[in-house]
């Protein structure tokens, strides 16, 4: 490893946790070479969406074609609905070596994975104030079906459960609150902990 190889951070959380709110506020306020990994799938845009931006849109052919290839650092086909996710190492391993940090968005299958090729990667787990509060967050978003959303806290009971495995807990009770705490956990006061030294 070269002096300024970059961090590998994979955080989690719960859908409805509130982690893309959080995460764009801390690359706002982190001064770290913050770099987000942009993630491919094999599900359509959303309107407003730009691919390379929000995902990397892959035909499901594509995806499975570069899976075989050994793309992908993690990968993994998410809520049963036939939508796969996942980390192409294209993503990663280029930022690192530049000294980049490089942050993840996965979910607690994907941080294990990620683990099993990085293993000092800091996982951070960002816990909603509750699950009613998951659900409430949910509906508001009027973009998935009651099924959906059932799934989806089914899953979220599931991965707070598995909270335990990550070094750190954020709870995301406020926003700037907990963007403050991760930049703690990644920028200690220690000035030499906060280049990778």
């Amino acid at each position: 490893m070269t002096k300024n190889q970059g961090k590998l951070i994979a955080f989690s959380g719960p859908a409805g946790a509130g982690k893309s709110t959080v995460l764009r506020e801390l690359f706002k306020q982190c001064p770290l070479p913050l770099e987000m990994s942009v993630s491919a799938t094999t599900r359509s845009p959303r309107p407003g969406e730009q691919d390379g931006v929000d995902y990397h849109f892959l035909t499901p052919q594509e995806f499975d074609r570069r899976r075989s290839a050994g793309d992908f650092l993690e990968c993994f086909e998410v809520f049963g609905l036939g939508y796969w996710y996942g980390t192409l190492l294209s993503e990663v391993t280029p930022r690192l070596e530049s000294g980049k940090w490089v942050v993840l968005e996965v979910d607690v299958d994907g941080t294990m994975a990620v683990l099993e090729h990085f293993p000092g990667a800091i996982t951070i787990f960002i816990r909603p104030p509750s699950l009613e509060e998951v659900e409430r967050r949910l509906r508001r978003r009027g973009t998935e079906t009651e099924e959906v959303i059932r799934r989806r806290l089914e899953v979220a009971r599931r991965e707070m459960k598995l909270a335990s495995r990550y070094q750190h807990q954020v709870t995301n009770d406020e926003v700037d609150r907990a963007v403050r705490e991760i930049c703690d956990i990644l920028n200690p006061s220690d000035p030499n902990s906060a280049h990778g030294v």
